[in-house]
């Protein structure tokens, strides 16, 4: 018997299914055991020894392999063919040997690049020793990321509350997105213009745009106003032109290669709109198998790899299905051969590809996102062993009969598509690349303008991050690995240190001083060419170049000193450094000259960045007096402090007392000041979802001062029905039963009648279905044997029948809205005469016993099998033991 391991179930699946019943293919989960996510897991001062614990989840599963090799003969290890996977390998192994669970077995580790039974059984045959360069630069890796987030975040925390955490990558990653946000923020917009003509040689019109104006060569500033390019306009409107040359270049364009971990992100990106999460989810599903007639198939080669070659019989098959499909025009004379960029791509693996290009996506039927990235693949795999697209660029330049002006009309003619046939690589930025075609022009003929025009135009600052576009930046400048983008996005997301919107990447305040905080204190480590260096010298480690300890030794020496320097420094000396770094973005210039960091409330105080518990926020000097403060960046574009400042709206004419508008560390709100010397706070109302601060007046702010407001008395019982705003939104309450309103207007004008007819459908069971809650189709009227009611529900499987605790489903082919109450009760009454119906019985006491095995799960060891301890003692023994084995396995 032999022992196989992988990493995911459906893995396991796929592969049991091409080995015999000599084999045993059981999955781990993952990894089995991590560093605890607490101090002292690694330790710089012991050699940079690394405490694991298996993870409490994974218990179960390493007890079910022990359980596996008692009458196995050989363990073999075929986890992922990358670093991760031969990390896994090396934990169940470490795990096994502890457990003197493999004795004198066999261990061996295969890899292969697809789940096919070809690619299965050929590494079977074909197994190695567990590679420990891989494994030691798993471990430099893993060291050091925990070193520099264990390190950085507690620092980050007490200097900065508010604060998420730091990672090497991560920190790094955002870095690149508010670089980029700076660089907007600091472009100043240029106007500019140009001048189009449409012209005529005695055939179609065709575009041309001034190029020579007076004599000279435009530039793109040259026609600098409006002025300038209405003369030049009109330059081109009085000349009298002609053909002065027609010249025609034959080109080439060459597909790009079949896609690595990065191209595929980038491209899912850009045509599917997939986030390199998505991307990745969906790629493993394809790699790991699918059903496919009865047949598990890996669809694809592995997804994680930064390698674009591709094996010969995959080349082969490329040509053979493009000469079937296309012709063998498509086909090149010779195959293609790429070759990665990246200094040492990912342990030289194939390129991402299907595991046979004659499974043709339309004649596949797999889930919407598997379905669009498996078509996605399949296309640019074919395109990358296809013909090279001829085009031909034609370039007309007219002049005029004086030369003092000059046009130019540029054109594009695809004579042979070539892999464009099939699949055209996307851009993050579309540029002006003129494919327009031209006319049958010839060298000398006479032109005329038919029309001219003169466009304004203004510069425009560098676009905002893409997913693809970020991924594709990380990639160039050498930062972490593609395999570890998808999560480091996730990360940055989930930490609220940036924002998306228009699929763009927008950091956030939080993720601006994070940055500010680490360029000023920790520059070194978040320099993009340090980090593209530590990539370097991990990659060295895996080539077993670098001694991986060593490579520990020399990072942790100056990377504790940096941080035992700034532990020294008190907060108010980072504020100040973050307060000078900051200063553009949280105090902007006002355009008039005043100081823009002077208080708007009480004048004379200067704001600076201050910290609470919650968090950065600007405040004043001189608090506690004045009790300004604001969110750290003004509200949005065009709005400046004035918007974000304490405001007086009036006074209230029924109490005297005045009204302002406030900005808090929450957002706007509105309030009213209590009566001097009475003790009452102040009263207050958040503005409702869909309100702007600088549309608050004073009779606004009154109407959200008077909530909660009251509606009525209920006609049932007499109570009163009030409406108000709460943390859910607007909302009508009577006697403990709350009902939402949609729109934030209708707490003020909501009647009596409706609040009464809402608050009916909520008790009902009517308004929006809570989670989980099954649609209603009909109500059939109650059981005549219990009075209970029979309802017909849409389930998740189709339309059921539900009375009490039973449900019925609905006969095949029969109209869910015509069932009657008396066939209702008879398909009731066969469900529960067939034993459905009524809550499962709840188990045994003998469950009982599992928390004590859950306690012994936590700890890393496998449950022993023994007797209870207080048993009365059997007269024979043996009989004895028989009931105990029974219990334990029945609990197991």
């Amino acid at each position: 018997m032999n022992v196989v391991v992988v990493e995911s179930p459906a893995k396991a699946k796929t592969i049991n299914k091409y080995l015999g019943s000599d084999y045993k293919v059981l999955a781990s989960y993952g990894h089995i055991r991590d560093l605890p996510s607490k101090d002292g897991s690694v330790e710089p001062d012991n050699d940079f020894a690394m405490s694991w614990e298996v993870d409490g989840k994974a218990t179960k599963r390493v007890s079910d392999i022990v359980d596996a090799l008692k009458g196995a003969d050989r363990l073999i290890l075929a986890t992922d063919p990358d670093r991760e996977g031969e990390a896994i390998s090396w934990h169940v192994l470490e795990v096994l040997q502890k457990k003197k669970a493999l004795k004198d077995k066999a261990v061996q580790r295969v890899t292969f690049n697809a789940i096919t039974k070809a690619s299965v059984l050929d590494a079977m045959a074909n197994p190695r020793d567990i590679d420990m360069e891989l494994v030691e630069a798993y471990l430099a890796r893993r060291a050091l990321d925990y070193l520099v987030g264990f390190t950085l975040s507690p620092v980050l925390w007490r200097k900065l509350p508010g604060s998420r955490s730091a990672g090497r990558v991560q920190s790094v990653c955002l870095r690149l997105i508010v670089d980029r946000e700076l660089e907007i923020e600091r472009f100043k917009t240029q106007e500019y213009w140009t001048v189009e003509a449409d012209v005529t040689a005695g055939a179609e019109p065709f575009l041309a745009r001034l190029v020579k104006h007076e004599g000279k060569k435009l530039t793109k500033f040259d026609l600098a106003n409006e002025g300038s390019a209405l003369a030049a306009k009109a330059a081109v409107q009085k000349a009298v032109f002609k053909i002065a040359a027609v010249e025609k270049k034959p080109g080439k364009r060459s597909p790009a290669p079949p896609f690595t971990t990065s191209t595929l992100q980038q491209e899912a990106a850009r045509k599917l709109g997939f986030s390199a999460q998505r991307t990745m989810q969906a790629a493993q599903k394809l790699y790991e198998g699918i059903d496919i007639g009865g047949e598990t198939v890996g669809l694809i080669t592995y997804m994680r790899t930064d390698g674009v070659s591709v094996e010969p019989e995959g080349i082969a098959e490329a040509r053979s299905v493009i000469g079937n499909v296309y012709g063998e025009t498509y086909v090149p004379e010779t195959p293609r051969y790429y070759k990665a960029k990246a200094k040492n791509a990912q342990e030289a693996h194939e390129a991402i590809r299907p595991t046979s290009l004659r499974r043709n996506p339309g004649s596949l039927r797999l889930e919407p996102d598997l379905g669009r990235l498996y078509e996605l693949i399949w296309k640019r795999m074919i395109a990358s062993q296809m013909e090279s697209a001829r085009i031909e660029r034609t370039t007309v330049d007219l002049e005029s009969a004086d030369g003092q002006t000059g046009l130019r009309a540029t054109g594009q003619v695809v004579l042979f598509p070539g892999y464009l046939a099939v699949y055209e690589e996307g851009r993050d930025d579309e540029g002006d690349e003129d494919s327009a075609r031209l006319p049958a022009i010839e060298e000398g003929a006479a032109a005329k303008v038919l029309d001219a025009r003169a466009d304004q135009h203004f510069t425009e600052p560098p676009p905002r991050y893409s997913e693809a576009s970020l991924v594709k930046k990380m990639e160039e400048l050498g930062i972490g690995r593609p395999s570890t983008y998808a999560s480091v996005l996730t990360v940055l997301r989930d930490r609220a240190y940036v924002r998306m919107e228009k699929q763009r990447f927008i950091p956030e305040d939080k993720g601006r001083l994070v940055t500010a905080f680490l360029e000023q204190f920790f520059r070194r480590y978040v320099e993009y060419d340090f980090t593209a260096a530590l990539e370097e010298q991990l990659d060295l480690v895996s080539d077993g170049k670098l001694d991986w300890k060593q490579f520990l030794r020399d990072f942790w020496k100056d990377f504790a000193a940096a941080v035992g320097e700034i532990a020294e420094l008190r907060t108010t000396n980072v504020l100040d450094a973050l307060n000078e770094a900051l200063g553009p973005h949280i105090f902007p210039d006002k355009g008039d000259g005043s100081n823009p960091r002077a208080c708007p409330t009480c004048g004379t105080g200067q704001l600076s960045l201050k910290t609470g518990k919650f968090g950065a926020f600007i405040g004043c000097s001189n608090y506690p007096e004045c009790r300004y403060t604001r969110q750290l960046a003004t509200s949005g574009e065009g709005e400046g402090e004035a918007e974000t400042a304490d405001k007086e709206l009036g006074i209230n004419p029924e109490t005297g007392r005045a009204v302002w508008l406030k900005n808090g560390r929450f957002g706007p709100y509105v309030e009213e000041l209590a009566a001097a010397d009475s003790g009452d706070k102040p009263k207050r109302s958040s503005l409702p979802k869909g309100w702007t601060a600088a549309a608050v007046d004073l009779e606004k702010a009154l109407r959200l001062l008077s909530l909660p407001r009251e509606v009525g008395k209920h006609p049932d019982d007499g109570k009163v029905i009030t409406a108000g705003l709460g943390r859910f939104g607007p909302f009508v309450l009577h006697d403990g039963t709350y009902a939402n309103l949609e729109n934030p207007e209708d707490v003020f004008d909501i009647g009596l009648n409706r609040a009464v007819s809402l608050l009916a459908d909520k008790r009902a069971g009517g308004g929006r279905p809570q989670r989980g809650q099954a649609a209603a189709l009909a109500e059939l009227g109650n059981h005549p044997e219990d009075g209970k009611p029979i309802r017909v529900l849409s389930g998740r499987f189709g339309p059921y029948i539900k009375h009490g605790d039973t449900n019925a489903n609905v006969p095949k082919g029969a109209d869910p809205a015509a069932l009657t109450l008396e066939e209702a009760v008879a398909l009731i009454a066969d469900r529960v005469a067939k034993g459905g119906g009524g809550k499962r019985p709840a188990k045994k006491a003998a469950a009982k016993k599992a928390p004590a095995k859950a306690k012994a799960a936590t700890d890393g060891e496998a449950p022993a099998k023994k007797a209870p301890a207080k048993k009365p003692a059997a007269k024979k023994p043996a009989a004895a033991k028989k009931p105990a084995a029974k219990k334990a396995k029945a609990e197991a």
